[in-house]
């Protein structure tokens, strides 16, 4: 496993293209001045030690050594030893609507990025539980399989949007059984599954669904997002809109939403402008009993700093050999032609 010790330092290449920009400005700069004296041609001639390329090529060789300096310090490291560890912990399974009418945005800024702003502080309160990750619509995927590595939960978690199940709908029973399958197999922790959902159009048994889960020892709980009164869908500059050209419009199915939580033995808490479903949340996964949960991760890592910090004093050498005029004492050697 490769891995930055100091990944906050790579903001430091960002002045790479800054020093580019400028650059190229200086050079431009000093041509339209040197064009006020004369003709180009005729300027080079008195003046047979200046060498653009020269400037051009020591130029690119510090960014270069920039580049590599930001990368030494960021102190890249290669994973070296594999272990298995235990930890005290449960198994988390979420399954998001992505359907179309999460944009809504009856919950600010959208009923998605509502319930992805909830997610991400949801993972930042875990201890060495594992966390999985289903998007759904009209069908059910893996977005990310059970883990605990919450640093790719929260970047599976943001790359999320509606484009991601091509079949429209809420399949919210496949979601279920696609959860209950992709718990850790053999694991004996605890499990639970949270459903992030309008539960508009839903279109399979999901109740069916959180029975069968319940009967496993796992409860299913429902966040419910949206509002009963409904809001348009945006599109464009426009709202999403029947075959008739009549707006339509998308409201929370709570009722529907709370016979799934009944359901799966677990708690429904409706999701508004507020954080007061976290908080439900939060409060139902503390009363889990964590119990030992199998992780494998990397224990030991080889620092590989060297190999930039090498490179950088190879180029730096380079560098301070090439001067910005060229040298008389090797004015025979074409090496910048």
């Amino acid at each position: 496993m490769f891995r930055f010790e100091h990944p906050e330092y790579l903001c430091g290449l960002l002045l790479i293209p800054a020093f580019i920009a400028l650059f190229f400005y200086i050079m431009y700069l000093k041509k339209r001045n040197l064009k006020r004296f004369g003709e180009m041609r005729l300027l080079r001639t008195l003046m047979p030690d200046s060498s653009v390329k020269r400037q051009h090529i020591k130029f690119w060789l510090q960014m270069v050594c920039l580049g590599l300096f930001v990368l030494m310090v960021s102190r890249p490291q290669f994973g070296s030893k594999l272990e298995t560890v235990h930890r005290q912990g449960v198994e988390v399974m979420i399954c998001l609507d992505v359907s179309n009418s999460m944009l809504s945005n009856d919950v600010e800024p959208s009923r998605l990025d509502k319930s992805k702003q909830i997610l991400s502080k949801l993972i930042d309160n875990l201890q060495n539980d594992k966390i999985g990750l289903i998007v759904f619509a009209g069908d059910a995927f893996i977005q990310l399989p059970i883990t605990s590595d919450y640093v790719s939960a929260k970047m599976f978690l943001s790359s999320i949007n509606t484009s991601m199940v091509p079949t429209q709908g809420t399949a919210i029973g496949a979601a279920i059984n696609l959860a209950l399958r992709s718990f850790s197999p053999g694991e004996s922790s605890e499990k639970t599954i949270i459903l992030i959902t309008d539960g508009e159009n839903h279109e399979d048994d999901a109740q069916g669904s959180a029975k069968t889960a319940q009967e496993k020892g796992i409860k299913v709980h429902v966040l419910g997002v949206g509002s009963e009164n409904g809001s348009p869908i945006p599109r464009g500059n426009d709202y999403m809109r029947d075959s008739e050209g009549n707006m339509i419009t998308t409201r929370l199915n709570e009722q529907m939403c709370n016979e799934i939580a009944a359901t799966g033995g677990g708690m429904y808490a409706r999701t508004d402008n507020t954080n007061n479903a976290l908080k439900a949340l939060q409060k139902e996964l503390n009363k889990m009993g964590k119990s030992e949960v199998e992780n494998r991760v990397y224990s030991a890592y080889d620092e590989k700093f060297q190999i930039p910090g090498w490179l950088l004093v190879f180029f730096l050498v380079i560098e301070f050999f090439v001067l910005d005029r060229r040298n008389r004492v090797f004015s025979k050697i074409r090496l910048f032609r």
